[in-house]
């Protein structure tokens, strides 16, 4: 299988955390980790970059590189009040016109705004210039309080960290969610966050912490195979129910009963790609009991079913009865 080539087009100044999301998931070789991309950055003026953090990168591609990317990602646009350069626009556009995936981090979801590539569409960015996108593109539908969204041909997420959740999406879709989690072990961070932007967007009242839930959440994961309720979680973190949604909701975007739901597909993704076990017993090691409730549950999060995504992602084998 030959590599699929991801390039980041950098801007000045450019942003070198923004670019680093993109060069640790797609560029960085792992020891035990077969190389799924070759990565690459470009620029239209190669030579040396500034960067936000006072120090020139050197870059020795031109927009050419983009003719032969399958990938092609903007990490952040910083001087977004200025005009793009028309050789910038055009670059992006033939990219996408020949099919490439155009992946914008942060604030690079305004360069595919100038370009049109989000004209009636969904997008985000930075919740705090989120507003700023919404004004000045207003056949875009913004959402400010995503992480990312894949729109399989166009993608774009919000700032800085997230950039990383959006490049993990997209190696997950890419190659499996067993490879993106070895990527992300790695990296010693989670390969999936939950919830919405707006969670960080601002602090919490002071005197006031929210109650950790890593411990419920622990205690949930390791019991996937039980018939666990939202109740069960309340019960747990000894509080009630409705107090349970409120913490959810603030620490993590998401409700009790999806995130339980989320966990469960996500681990039958694990059994998909990992074992050669029937649905009806991966169902009930994931708590879905039965294997019809898998397969709807299982289309209508990951888009596709467990047969097909085995077929894509799961290791070769006989005793793959689905």
């Amino acid at each position: 299988m030959s590599a699929h080539r991801v390039v980041a087009l950098v801007l000045p100044p450019q942003s070198t955390f923004e670019l680093a999301c993109a060069a640790e998931v797609f560029g960085t070789r792992r020891p035990g980790l077969p190389a799924r991309y070759a990565f690459g950055v470009c620029a239209e003026h190669p030579g040396a970059v500034p960067t936000l953090a006072s120090y020139d990168m050197m870059v020795g591609q031109g927009l050419a590189a983009l003719e032969t990317a399958g990938t092609v990602v903007i990490p952040g646009w910083h001087l977004r009040e200025q005009p793009a350069s028309p050789a910038v626009i055009d670059a992006v556009r033939r990219a996408h016109r020949r099919g490439a995936r155009i992946v914008a981090i942060c604030s690079g979801a305004f360069l595919l705004a100038e370009a049109g590539l989000l004209a009636h569409r969904r997008a985000t960015t930075h919740w705090r210039i989120a507003a700023e996108l919404a004004a000045r593109f207003p056949d875009v539908q913004v959402e400010p309080d995503t992480l990312y969204i894949d729109l399989g041909d166009v993608a774009t997420s919000a700032g800085t960290a997230a950039g990383i959740d959006l490049c993990l999406h997209l190696a997950r879709t890419d190659h499996g969610a067993a490879h993106a989690a070895q990527i992300a072990r790695h990296m010693v961070m989670p390969p999936h966050r939950e919830g919405g932007q707006l969670q960080y967007a601002a602090p919490a009242l002071a005197g006031h912490p929210p109650e950790s839930l890593a411990a419920v959440l622990d205690w949930a994961v390791e019991r996937l195979h039980e018939p666990l309720t939202v109740d069960d979680l309340a019960a747990q973190a000894r509080i009630s129910p409705r107090t349970l949604a409120r913490r959810f909701a603030g620490q993590l975007g998401v409700a009790p009963g999806r995130w339980l739901l989320q966990q469960r597909i996500m681990a039958a993704r694990t059994f998909l790609e990992e074992t050669d076990l029937p649905v009806e017993t991966i169902a009930t090691r994931v708590g879905l009991s039965s294997a019809t409730n898998l397969r709807r549950r299982f289309h209508a999060m990951v888009h596709t079913t467990p047969a097909a995504y085995r077929r894509s992602f799961g290791r070769p084998g006989p005793g793959t009865s689905l």
